[in-house]
């Protein structure tokens, strides 16, 4: 558990706590179709013909407000498809529609159209289609000027082609995917240590960025599905863990099988600067960094040894950068050297 991000608001226990709650209850509502419920990435619906159905949603989080703030809402519809699709991929399904919901105080029609046209664009990159969606005006719980944005992605895939637990091997070789920074997880520890604490202006330039700071944040999270798909479709995957909010150390072990772990080797890829720069600013201890953000690595793949040079080759290819970042092990967990 990240006591900084504890401390920013954010309670990752009970976050945890809720989803054990809910697969519980979400037991009661099953069908003999479901392959894989409440608690993977995606979940799993067998729809006849070896071919099932992955689900997922999720939204943007606090990274809205950071988009509020500076008035640029053109981005944040491509962060919201990212944590979706991505998730969906994860099983080795090809993201084929997804939905939006939009929640506002009040509807003004332009900055409606600008956030959609981001999940539009957020859509094309995954190669899904924008199916619909719906836009809520909540005027009297909602202050005119903020929203909330939710995302819903449905994808299809062979039965026999599955990613997950079952095809991970001790010895099995982890290749991380570079992020574009912070994601879509973490601002609420961003915004205490960069913006309360430390006093930076998004409009500034801190040092070692190079840039404005809301340029940096709002930074579109990467769409990994596309490339995830076309290796595994190949047959060049095991597994794959989106890292979100966790980090490598709570979402790699959700893609390995009982007894087995990971060992991450630490400085195999670089860390991009807006980490250090929270770390610093935030005086947040090493440990609840690795345990709050991706820290440079948005989608981790477990392939088989003889696999992993030519996974990196079509990363690279595609123009993803990738690194060997460590290895599955004996054990469970992450474990860092």
């Amino acid at each position: 558990m990240s006591e900084a991000y504890r401390r920013a608001g954010v309670d990752l226990e009970a976050a945890a706590r809720a989803v054990e709650l809910i697969r519980h209850a979400a037991s009661a509502a099953a069908r003999p179709e479901v392959v894989e419920g409440v608690g993977g990435f995606a979940g799993l619906f067998r729809i006849g013909g070896g071919r099932c159905l992955a689900a997922a949603s999720d939204g943007v989080g606090t990274k809205l407000e950071i988009a509020r703030l500076v008035g640029r809402l053109d981005t944040v519809g491509i962060d919201l498809v990212a944590m979706c699709a991505d998730d969906v991929a994860c099983t080795g399904a090809e993201p084929l529609l997804f939905l939006d919901y939009l929640a506002t105080g009040r509807v003004v029609p332009e900055e409606v159209a600008t956030i959609v046209r981001g999940v539009a664009e957020g859509c094309r990159r995954a190669g899904c289609a924008l199916l619909g969606g719906e836009t809520a005006e909540h005027p009297g719980t909602m202050e005119p000027g903020r929203f909330d944005l939710a995302g819903f992605c449905v994808g299809l895939v062979e039965e026999s082609r599955i990613l997950g637990r079952a095809r991970v091997r001790e010895g099995d070789v982890v290749v991380g995917l570079a992020s574009s920074g912070l994601h879509s997880n973490g601002y609420a520890l961003v915004r205490a240590a960069l913006l309360d604490r430390a006093g930076y202006r998004l409009e500034e330039e801190p040092p070692r960025l190079g840039r404005p700071l809301a340029d940096e944040l709002l930074e579109p999270t990467s769409i990994y599905a596309p490339l995830v798909v076309a290796l595994a479709g190949e047959g060049l995957l095991n597994a794959a863990a989106h890292v979100t909010g966790g980090g490598i150390e709570e979402n790699l072990p959700r893609c390995l099988p009982e007894g087995l772990g990971a060992e991450v080797e630490w400085g195999t890829w670089p860390v991009p600067p807006i980490f250090d720069l929270v770390r610093e600013a935030g005086e947040v201890p090493e440990p609840d960094m690795r345990r709050t953000f991706n820290m440079g690595i948005g989608m981790a793949l477990v392939v088989a040894p003889e696999h992993a040079d030519l996974v990196l080759e079509r990363a690279s290819t595609g123009g993803t950068e990738a690194f060997r970042i460590g290895r599955v092990v004996a054990g469970g967990g992450v474990a860092y050297r």
